[in-house]
Order: C-alpha cells, then sequence, then structure tokens
C-alpha cells in the first residue's frame, strides 16, 4: 500500500493558503468533505430526532451515524458511544458521577504525563468525596511514567485509575494495557484520555483495558467535539445528573440537551474520510486499521527527519520528547533564545509552531524548565517533506 500525501492534501481547501502546519496536537485542518457534510445537515431538512418526517429522520441518522463510527474508529459498541462537547466536558461530567460512589478511605490515581483535563476533574472530585489522590509520577530524564511503585500506588483501596494513552506535549505513549492490567487486579475502573493518541493510532480499547476511553474528532479532521466509550453494561451502572424528563435510555442519558447533529454528521465524515485513505476493501474498521498504519509510517518517517534536522543544530536546542515509544510530536527549548520569538519568527514565514505548556501542567513542572514556555511541533497526515525543509530551514535562521 502506498500513501500519496500530494492527492491528502489536495482534499484540505486551507492548505491552498501556504502555511505550513505543526500544530496537529492542537486541532486539525479540515478537508472539504466534512464542511460540506455539516452545511448539507444544517440545511436541511432537520428537525428534532424522529420518524415521521424526513428532516426527523435526518436527525436520526446523524446520530446513529457518529456512534457507528466513533465505535468503528474505537473498536467499541456503538450503544456505549457518548457524545461530549469536549473532552474536558466529558471528564468534569463522568468524575462528578463516578464519584458519587466514592467512599472515605477510597484512593484513585493520576499521572504526571496527563494533560490537565484528565487530571484536574479527577482531583476535585476526589475531594469533593474525601477519597485519597495517588500519583504515578513522571521521569523528565527518561520522559517515561516511572512505574516501578506501580504495584503499591493502585492497591486494594483503588477504585480509579485516570491515564493519557499519549501525552499532549511530550508525545510518550505510556503502557496503558499494563496499568490496566494492575488496575482491574485490584478491581478499579481505567479511564483513559485518548485524544492525542487517536490522532496518531488504530486504537482498541480493549487491547489497551480502558473502561472509559475519550476522543476529540477535531484532532483527526473533525470538527470541535469529543466522544466516549465505554461498555453499555458499565454505562448502566452509572447515575448521573440529568433533567427529569430526559431519557434514562444509554448513552443518551449522559447527553445534556439536544444533540448537534451537524457536528455528529461531520465527525462521521471525518472517520469515513480516514477510511478512504487506505486502499483496500474490508469494513470500515478494517479500513482505518490499514489507514492509520500508513499515517504512522509517513509521520514516523517525518518526525525523524525533524529530529535529524534539529539535533544538527546542536546543543542551542534540548528536545524534551525522549521516550522509547511516542507519537509524532516533539516538545524543545531553547538554550539562549525565547520560544515565542522563534514561533514568531517561524510564523512571518508562514509556519505556524505554537509555544506554551499546552494545558499540559503537570509534565510542564515535572520537567523544571527555566522558560515559561517551550515549542511544539506535532505532525498531521497531510504534513510532507516541503514542510518539513522549510521548518528545520527557519529554525536555523532563527538561531
Amino acid at each position: 500500500m502506498t500513501y500519496d500525501v500530494s492527492a491528502i492534501r489536495a482534499e484540505f481547501p486551507s492548505l491552498t493558503s501556504g502555511l505550513a502546519h505543526f500544530d496537529g496536537p492542537g486541532g486539525t485542518q479540515t478537508p472539504a468533505v466534512v464542511g460540506e457534510a455539516i452545511a448539507r445537515t444544517l440545511t436541511g431538512p432537520l428537525s428534532n430526532r424522529g420518524t415521521l418526517v424526513a428532516s426527523e429522520g435526518n436527525a436520526e441518522n446523524a446520530v446513529e451515524g457518529f456512534r457507528t463510527a466513533v465505535a468503528d474508529l474505537l473498536g467499541a459498541s456503538p450503544e456505549g458511544i457518548v457524545y461530549g462537547r469536549s473532552a474536558t466536558q466529558i471528564a468534569y461530567d463522568f468524575s462528578r458521577t463516578l464519584a458519587k460512589t466514592w467512599k472515605p478511605g477510597g484512593e484513585i490515581v493520576v499521572t504526571g504525563l496527563d494533560h490537565d483535563s484528565n487530571i484536574r476533574p479527577w482531583l476535585q472530585a476526589a475531594q469533593t468525596a474525601g477519597v485519597t489522590v495517588r500519583w504515578i509520577p513522571l521521569d523528565p530524564a527518561t520522559a517515561e511514567l516511572d512505574l516501578s511503585g506501580l504495584g503499591e500506588i493502585v492497591n486494594e483501596r483503588t477504585r480509579l485509575v485516570a491515564v493519557t494513552a499519549a501525552s499532549n506535549l511530550l508525545g510518550t505513549k505510556p503502557p496503558v494495557a499494563r496499568i490496566a492490567a494492575r488496575a482491574h487486579e485490584v478491581g478499579a475502573l481505567v479511564y483513559v484520555d485518548g485524544v492525542h493518541y487517536t490522532a496518531h493510532t488504530a486504537v482498541d480499547i480493549k487491547a489497551l483495558g480502558a473502561d472509559f476511553f475519550t476522543c476529540s474528532p477535531y484532532k483527526f479532521f473533525g470538527p470541535h467535539c469529543a466522544a466516549l466509550a465505554a461498555d453499555p453494561a458499565l454505562l448502566e451502572t452509572l447515575k448521573p445528573d440529568k433533567l427529569l424528563p430526559s431519557t434514562n435510555n444509554v448513552p443518551e442519558r449522559f447527553e445534556l440537551g439536544t444533540l448537534p447533529y451537524e457536528i455528529m454528521t461531520g465527525t462521521t465524515a471525518a472517520v469515513d474520510f480516514i477510511a478512504g485513505l487506505a486502499p483496500v476493501d474490508g469494513t470500515r474498521r478494517e479500513r482505518l486499521i490499514a489507514a492509520h498504519h500508513l499515517i504512522e509510517q509517513h509521520e514516523l518517517r517525518l518526525r525523524h527527519r525533524i529530529e535529524e534536522g534539529i539535533a544538527s543544530l546542536g546543543d542551542r536546542v534540548t528536545v524534551h520528547s525522549t521516550a522509547s515509544d511516542r507519537t509524532p510530536t516533539l516538545f524543545f527549548t531553547f538554550r539562549d533564545k525565547n520560544a515565542a520569538e522563534a514561533s514568531r519568527f517561524l510564523a512571518d514565514g508562514d509556519i505556524h509552531a505554537p509555544v506554551g505548556n499546552f494545558y499540559a501542567h503537570e509534565p510542564f513542572q515535572a520537567l523544571n524548565l527555566t522558560v515559561d514556555a517551550g515549542m511544539r511541533i506535532g505532525l498531521a497526515p497531510y504534513n510532507d517533506d516541503a514542510e518539513v525543509d522549510r521548518l528545520i530551514t527557519a529554525l536555523s535562521e532563527f538561531l
């Protein structure tokens, strides 16, 4: 199978601007088919869900299509797919719901690698419920989680472990399956932030051992929203706060208000677009797995090129993304230059490489940096060699 990046780029109207986008972890560009699907749904006919007229049926199909598409993407059941405005919103909702079952003396576990949206909601819920928080620390020397104390950190008092499948700051992919196996040994649930991971890797939530898994379609060509996948039987045991007249059916009991049918249709179109990148026959799930294999190969090759280019700049640049298993995301700082100045310099050449801590508060603190921000280079499936050349040349000129 071949990967035709030129043909892929042609599907993205925004790429004709000349901007080289290295901001994939913050959100990808959108192919025309996704925008068209959103517009087609919005311009109707469209009503609230039902079966009496075409406008009701269109809404119903949008919801069902969304659940099936996300389930195919993640290896999940459509009946266990919950729509959310953002992964942060979903984490807050589920942390509050799960905390109803916690009692003083219990414990939860979070990690020093996660985006704050998979830390703060759990810390706040734990404080309200009166349970103890334990941490799996990040080793800044390796940019990997220190699992030497896993057996003691995750113990018989543990009720939940929250862990990322891939760091949005460093790209590190921790051994989620190993952590989940330990959590399940002691009867704890596992909540996995898959927002960064899903954009770069074929997801199998069962293989990961995730009881809950979240993703955000705008990280993989879709509109701004999020989804959670879980076993429908597990969702049946949870009682979220909701309006009295709203349905108690799963997964609808977790979705507040009228759903945005156009956004759901756009997400389905994004999943179909990814599946279409694989020139093979088969189910959508099979094509998605094949497509992600091609995407991984392409992004890994470009990541290696960027790493070689940065290495040629010498000790003026320190790369903090050093884990053995990681996404095509690089976070680095400059020895005697300001990262924000570097970002502005690159922007003058139509290269978008953002700076900050990217809401990865705990990892940033663990790195013990003396600067306020670093630069993050994040690849997406539409990046190409010419853009990598522009990036390395611009960094060299800046230094």
